[in-house]
């Protein structure tokens, strides 16, 4: 079985996610006109579709608010693209302010209308319908590649039923008649023919389920839950009455903690973040929550500016404080380091002109001749 990343975070308990597939080109007007209906007679509280700038192309955005319980509102986003070949794709974030009830009315079916003939219900992996069944294709190719994209599939519940034999009128009864409301615009169920059996467990393989003969499977989707339990029920009878344990398995299987699709995160963050649709007290508690994040943000400017100014002060009277013992200190003036390095040859010099200028002095004396170095012993031997 694909094993579920654990870096994608779960789908938190109070959303409630689906995708799908508008066929045609008037999506917008059939949101806006369903939307208007719902409001008129009380069912969504209030709507709006977004503004958009520039020129008429790219996604349309839509937002709805309702109440499931009185004390209990939900706040949903649908996000409506830009479309091609004839379709055009949408994704439904919902949110409520509680844990998420599967008996409270689906919201899908708050923008898009109870309609059978208007095929805003398309699955946007298979192009399969989720108000209804859908027979497998005969080619064995063709099933392969179907329920390949099927079990890749993580914004939706697929479901295969095996028709062990070929059932009559009243076994082809959708299996959404007997889910609960928030489940039937978010589950495709796939049927099987008799002979289709070993195709379709061939197929399966990489999920990690199996179909029981005359029975059915629950696909786990890609990335799968963390713990999803036995997905396949053993027996489905197809003779009108309700598969007590199939729908008991889709249920479960709803409610477990699933990892968000891809693209399922942009889609909660805009819905949480980006929400416009206030009602008057919403708005009153938005701008004051504005003001105390604004005095807050003014308190730590001033906060900032104070002890900038406190550290300044301090700054300039240690300045002051080192320039003051600065000049108390002595002067001391370097010798320039020629002058040191000739000093010693400077000092022999200086002796020996000291030593030159004492001899020269006692040449010239009075009374002394130069050219006898002893005058005592001259007189003597004159006499």
């Amino acid at each position: 079985m694909p094993t579920s990343s654990t870096d994608r975070p779960t789908i938190p308990p109070t959303v409630w996610p689906a995708r799908g597939r508008h066929v045609g080109t008037a999506a917008r007007n059939v949101l806006l006109r369903t939307l208007r209906q719902h409001k008129d007679s009380g069912v969504v509280d209030d709507f709006r579709e977004l503004p958009r700038d520039g020129e008429d192309t790219g996604d349309r955005i839509f937002e709805a608010r309702w109440r499931v319980d009185p004390d209990v509102t939900v706040r949903a986003r649908l996000t409506l693209g830009a479309g091609s070949a004839g379709s055009q794709e949408w994704t439904l974030i919902a949110e409520a302010e509680e844990h998420w009830d599967q008996a409270w009315p689906s919201p899908a079916g708050m923008f898009w209308p109870d309609d059978p003939d208007v095929t805003w219900d398309r699955d946007a992996a298979t192009g399969l319908r989720l108000r209804g069944l859908n027979t497998l294709p005969e080619d064995d190719k063709a099933v392969r590649r179907l329920l390949r994209d099927a079990g890749r599939d993580a914004w939706l519940i697929h479901v295969v039923v095996h028709e062990a034999m070929t059932p009559d009128h009243r076994g082809r009864i959708p299996l959404v008649r007997w889910l609960p409301p928030s489940l039937r615009h978010r589950v495709v169920e796939h049927r099987a023919a008799p002979q289709q059996l070993r195709v379709v467990n061939w197929a399966l393989e990489e999920f990690g389920v199996q179909m029981p003969r005359g029975g059915a499977v629950v696909l786990p989707g890609t990335p799968a839950p963390a713990e999803p339990g036995d997905l396949s029920v053993r027996s489905v009878f197809l003779d009108g009455s309700e598969p007590a344990e199939l729908t008991a398995t889709v249920r479960r299987f709803a409610a477990l903690a699933r990892p968000l699709p891809d693209g399922g995160e942009p889609a909660l963050t805009a819905l949480r973040e980006d929400w416009g649709l206030l009602t008057l007290q919403e708005e009153l508690e938005r701008e004051r929550r504005l003001v105390a994040m604004y005095a807050e943000a003014l308190e730590a400017m001033t906060q900032s500016r104070d002890l900038y100014r406190e550290a300044a002060e301090r700054a300039g009277e240690a300045l002051a404080a080192l320039r003051e013992s600065a000049g108390t200190l002595p002067a001391v003036r370097a010798e320039p380091a020629e002058t040191r390095a000739a000093s010693p040859l400077r000092a022999l010099t200086r002796g020996l002109e000291r030593l030159k200028g004492a001899s020269a002095a006692r040449s010239t004396a009075p009374g002394g001749d130069p050219a006898d170095p002893d005058p005592g012993r001259s007189r003597s031997e004159e006499r």
